[in-house]
């Protein structure tokens, strides 16, 4: 039932070739762009008033050191095959060189497959799985405006198939950005739920990385150290948004999730609300931070010693307990933090319905995610988890 920790393998970490931190790093994207040999950028972002302020900024940034611009505000919150390809399109008739993604991790994946299309041909539901893009992207800069989905930096990709509905996971280090920006000043007007939601985004990231199959001593610290952050500093990102150095050091804990499982991968949380999201078109986030701690349940018998580690790192006292009892205070302390921030009690609550579940549970199944989860998940276990969750 428990996968090992394969040994005696090569290990391959992608991360992007730079990374620009801290306030104000934003201003520098033009430089990196020219870098890059760009004359013309297509602008990806999402639909709402706060992303169309935000990118008329960026062309600004883009256009004062020299470059042209040519925004698509087409990325929808679960981005879809249709606007990837309808991006594609404006790329090619506008004759740009580069993309510029700005916002969360919707435009970023728009944006990467935007790149997976315009390079490699075809339709973008051609990709869906492991290893599939030969010829690359073209050079890609990823603002990012939430402290969560670490899309910015990661060789992932979901985008929503619209006529199966469902999120298909599209990977290969090829799509791996360029340059990664997280500028927290980006990050202060982010309302609260959203705040909550990419918050435990991340913290299902740096988990399910800890206890992958594929968990290496370099992932390790990453999640650990993320973990440590959002257990200190999220409750107050939540209620104190305005606070620049807690928007920094939620900044820091999203991209070393993001190092964690882009490099030892994820488990079924995400496998799971892939298939919410595709199906009911809800947020990633708020799906990954109600399923947690019902997976973590079933992967904790197989891994204590991992979760112990965890509840250490979420700030539980666990001296003098077996590591059976740690794991049980890492799952509850990922219990709290979700409802000290607001996050639904349930899927119900975001209108899944029991009918769904096996549905759900056979996609789940298929999800590239779930390949590296510690436990092996039966259909049964994976409708048993979802109907807990409800």
């Amino acid at each position: 039932e428990v996968k090992s920790m394969t040994e005696n393998r090569i290990y391959t970490y992608l991360n992007p070739k730079v990374a620009l931190m801290g306030a104000g790093c934003v201003k520098e994207i033009g430089k990196h762009a020219k870098d890059l040999g760009a004359t013309k950028a297509l602008i990806v972002s999402g639909k709402s008033k706060h992303g169309e302020r935000l990118t008329l900024d960026i062309y600004k940034i883009l256009e004062d050191a020299g470059l042209e611009g040519t925004i698509f505000p087409g990325a929808d919150p679960n981005p879809t095959d249709t606007s990837v390809m309808e991006g594609a399109d404006i790329y090619r008739k506008e004759d740009c060189n580069i993309i510029v993604a700005v916002g969360g991790g919707s435009p970023m994946d728009c944006a990467k497959a935007i790149g997976i299309v315009v390079y490699n041909g075809g339709l973008i539901n051609e990709y869906e799985g492991v290893g599939k893009v030969t010829k690359g992207i073209p050079p890609l800069i990823t603002v990012n405006t939430t402290a969560g989905t670490a899309s910015e930096m990661t060789s992932f990709t979901i985008i929503t198939d619209t006529e199966r509905h469902i999120k298909m996971a599209i990977v290969d280090p090829r799509i791996t950005p360029d340059i990664a920006v997280n500028d927290p000043e980006l990050m202060v007007s982010m309302p609260p739920a959203l705040t909550a939601a990419t918050g435990m985004d991340a913290l299902t990231h740096a988990v399910e990385a800890y206890v992958s199959t594929m968990a290496t001593p370099t992932t390790d610290a990453a999640a650990i150290k993320s973990i440590e952050l959002i257990s200190k500093y999220l409750r107050e990102a939540v209620s104190h948004g305005e606070d620049i150095r807690t928007r920094d050091m939620m900044a820091h804990a999203e991209y070393l999730a993001g190092i964690a499982f882009n490099n030892a991968s994820l488990g079924y949380v995400h496998s799971m609300a892939h298939q919410l999201g595709g199906f009911y078109n809800l947020p990633h986030g708020v799906c990954n931070a109600i399923l947690l701690p019902y997976v973590e349940a079933y992967n904790k018998q197989v891994v204590p010693e991992r979760f112990a580690d965890i509840a250490r790192a979420m700030g539980e006292k666990v001296e003098g307990l077996s590591n059976e009892e740690a794991a049980d205070r890492a799952i509850e302390a990922i219990r709290k933090l979700a409802s000290d921030i607001g996050i639904p009690s349930g899927l119900k609550e975001l209108g899944a319905k029991e009918e769904d579940l096996e549905l759900l549970a056979e996609h789940a199944m298929q999800d590239v995610c779930r390949l590296t989860n510690p436990r092996e998940l039966s259909k049964e276990d994976i409708i048993n988890i979802y109907r807990k969750a409800m």
